[in-house]
């Protein structure tokens, strides 16, 4: 039978639970530190009410005159128990020197010695002190009665523990009402932004989390493809190291602005637009990028992610395959077109017109001769020669004319250093093909090329007998991905 293992609890079920036992702990802490110091503070007050109380009685008149007669406890009873009525204190005990007691709230008490300290007393010395007593433990203050400088008797006046201790407990039930309101809000804060924290976190414990952070690197970092993350402000907050090599900015590009970064404008625009990007084809200097952009979920914008490939090498090989393709028609057309003589010049033979068919084939080859001848003389760069001998082919094919004009001159070795032969057959071949679809069913469908060099440029011009583009549409042709033809399936 497996065992279930328990579920670590979440990073904010820890806090929670940490922080709760925390305010618990400050809370009784603070609670128990203010009882303490009000009850000290209710015994000092004791103390301070009791001393007034005994010197008052021990400076009363009447006491030392009630000290002096033959039965002093006749007249200082009753005196004793209307102060103890009026000061509000447990007892008021008047004593001779030996500490025998004249006065006591029990009467029983009368004629036995006080419980207490009264050595300071008889040097004429007052004090307090807590002292159990019969009455239980008191807070209890001692005072001599003086004759002038003589020591005639003495006085105490005190009011129980128990009684300071009810004093207080009024204090004490306000103060566990008030800590527990502190309690109760203090949790309630806590719950609330251990809340937030959950949703924040996804309610994963600390090790999910580091394994996430450690699952997290070693993804950014193993993926090919670019990997960007921009912040609600459109700063970079995350870029792994294919993403630094495809847009060739520096390692320190973190917490920057995308306008900052010095990037191509449209790339730039693409990357601050706010609505998503899908299979976006742009350019950096030296590549060719297809991104993808999109936003952060999660209410509020928060930012977005942003996905680069390198397609530099694919479109270069569909530039090689269109251009191959190109090539394919036309010696298709060619040979359609040879394989309709043929069977012309054979067709004649058959029917014994030798001498036609031998002119038919004599003037076929004067006329292929003569365009090529044309060709040629105008450009003897093999490979544009070459191009443009296929497609005229197949524009015949098309009933679209096609040539070149008296303008034209580029000879063998006069192409620039920067432009490979192949990327000038993708360029004019894309530029022919545009211009046969144009001019195709117009009157006298022609197509005419221009090529020559001026400094160090190439010059390339097609025109074409077709309707050209609207003019509503003249802004908009130079905006990447326009297109006049129809979307493909």
């Amino acid at each position: 039978m497996r065992i279930p293992v328990p579920r670590p609890r979440s990073l904010a079920g820890q806090l929670f639970g940490m922080q709760a036992v925390l305010i618990a702990v400050l809370v009784a802490g603070y609670a128990l530190f203010t009882y303490v110091s009000d009850r000290s503070q209710a015994e000092e007050a004791a103390g301070r009410q009791a001393m007034a109380v005994a010197r008052t009685v021990a400076d009363s008149p009447s006491v030392r005159e009630a000290i002096a007669t033959s039965d002093p406890s006749a007249r200082l009873q009753p005196y004793a128990l209307r102060v103890m009525n009026d000061a509000e204190v447990d007892f008021v005990t008047i004593m001779n020197l030996d500490g025998i007691r004249w006065t006591h709230p029990n009467k029983d008490e009368i004629g036995r010695k006080f419980l207490g300290h009264i050595t300071p007393a008889l040097a004429g010395k007052s004090f307090t002190e807590t002292y159990k007593g019969t009455l239980g433990r008191s807070v209890r203050a001692v005072t001599p009665i003086k004759e002038g400088d003589k020591v005639v008797g003495l006085v105490s006046a005190g009011i129980r523990v128990e009684a300071i201790s009810q004093r207080v407990q009024g204090q004490l039930t306000a103060l566990l009402g008030v800590a527990g309101g502190a309690l109760a809000l203090g949790a309630v804060g806590t719950y609330v932004i251990n809340a937030r924290l959950r949703r924040h976190t996804h309610n994963m414990n600390a090790t999910e989390l580091s394994h996430m952070h450690d699952y997290h690197q070693a993804a950014l970092h193993a993926v090919r493809e670019g990997l960007l993350m921009l912040d609600g402000q459109y700063r970079v907050a995350l870029i792994n190291d294919g993403g630094r090599e495809l847009l060739g900015v520096a390692d320190d590009v973190m917490g920057r602005s995308v306008a900052e970064l010095g990037l191509p404008a449209p790339l730039t625009g693409a990357l601050l637009a706010s609505e998503p990007r899908v299979d976006e084809v742009q350019l950096t200097a030296d590549r060719v990028l297809v991104i993808n952009t999109s936003p952060v979920s999660g209410g509020d914008r928060r930012g977005t992610v942003v996905t680069l490939r390198d397609v530099t090498e694919l479109q270069s090989l569909m530039g090689e395959l269109n251009s191959e393709r190109g090539f394919t028609q036309a010696l298709r057309s060619q040979a359609h077109e040879a394989a309709n003589r043929l069977h012309t010049v054979v067709s004649l033979i058959e029917l014994g017109r030798a001498e036609e068919a031998v002119d038919f084939a004599t003037a076929e080859l004067e006329l292929a001769q003569a365009l090529t001848d044309q060709v040629v003389a105008a450009v003897s760069e093999p490979v544009l020669a070459a191009l443009l001998l296929g497609k005229t082919a197949q524009a015949n094919e098309r009933g679209v004319e096609l040539v070149v004009s008296e303008d034209s001159r580029l000879d063998d070795g006069l192409l620039p250093p920067s432009l490979p032969p192949r990327d000038l057959v993708t360029i004019l071949g894309n530029l022919i093909d545009n211009a046969v679809d144009a001019a195709q069913g117009s009157v006298g469908a022609r197509v005419t090329v221009t090529a020559y060099t001026q400094a160090d440029e190439l010059i390339l011009r097609v025109s074409d007998t077709g309707g050209g583009v609207d003019p509503a549409h003249a802004e908009a042709v130079f905006q990447r991905g326009f297109s006049t033809k129809p979307a493909g399936p």
